[in-house]
């Protein structure tokens, strides 16, 4: 896949620097695979603002994912490569050869007309999907699984792979895409391959219109607000925080505070990606 940059035909168009989209092959989703995507714009079921710079954006309709790759020893055959408006990567339609369809995450050099397959035993080739326990060590997967059965939560998004380091008694060592090595049962399933698009990062909206399209609003900075709608708000000129440590608009201090504390799954962290160990 290319990236495009467009001519400077106008001020949004300068700065642009999209996809060329060549590796989709169909234009429109599969429909029986699809369902309706409702939107709340950032607000739960009582109308209050939960989540702020949610809102707008354009319609979507949501693909069902297979995540859990639990149809064993099916082949399965991808007949088109597609765009999916709710990831970063691209999505494979798959025609499983009892009749069965399926939206998987497409890999690398996944192609119309590759084969696929999961379960115990199959060949380690790109796609295919297996337990921990039967991946050799050095190879690169995505789509892992935090419990056996429960499907792939792990290094998902375009570009991402993970690198499995080790094998010790019921556990696996795996390096994750931010450098941290984590603990995985080796039950868990994990697809081989890098995921596709992995030139995703390198897009440039080239306007604020384009980040409206996908829903998201604008953030304005607490120092030109005034004091009755946040801490940092008024004062004589610029001031920076108005004296104060910086805080949320309710003022929580916002820089400095432990993100992950107590957390259960601490146990599983063998190195940080901090590079320190916990």
């Amino acid at each position: 896949m290319a990236l495009k940059k467009s001519n400077p035909t106008t001020p949004g168009r300068r700065f642009h620097i999209g996809l060329s989209n060549e590796d989709v092959t169909k234009d429109k989703p599969e429909k029986s695979l699809t369902v309706t995507k409702k939107k709340n714009g950032g607000r739960n079921n009582q109308g209050r603002l939960t989540v702020r710079h949610k809102g707008g954006g354009h319609k979507r309709r949501l693909r069902i994912m297979d995540f859990k790759r639990d149809r064993d020893n099916v082949e399965g055959k991808i007949v088109s490569i597609e765009y999916d408006p709710n990831r970063s990567s691209r999505i494979a339609l798959v025609h499983y050869t009892d009749g069965v369809k399926k939206y998987i995450l497409a890999t690398k050099n996944m192609k119309v007309g590759s084969r696929i397959k999961s379960g115990p035993g199959v060949e380690i080739l790109e796609g295919n999907t297996l337990t921990l326990s039967e991946i050799p060590l050095g190879s690169l997967v995505h789509n892992i699984e935090f419990r056996p059965g429960s499907g792939g939560k792990a290094a998902r998004s375009a570009g991402m792979s993970a690198t499995l380091l080790a094998k010790e008694g019921e556990q696996a060592h795996v390096r994750m895409p931010s450098g941290e090595v984590r603990l995985f049962n080796l039950k868990c399933r994990a697809t081989m391959g890098q995921v596709g698009n992995e030139e995703h990062s390198l897009v440039s909206y080239g306007k604020a219109g384009r980040k409206r399209w996908l829903g998201v609003k604008p953030t304005v900075r607490g120092t030109v607000m005034n004091p009755c709608d946040h801490p940092h708000g008024g004062g004589e000129g610029k001031n920076k925080t108005a004296g104060r440590h910086p805080v949320s608009p309710w003022g929580v201090p916002a820089k400095g505070g432990k993100t992950r504390p107590r957390k259960k799954s601490n146990k599983s962290i063998v190195t940080s990606r901090k590079k320190k160990n916990k």
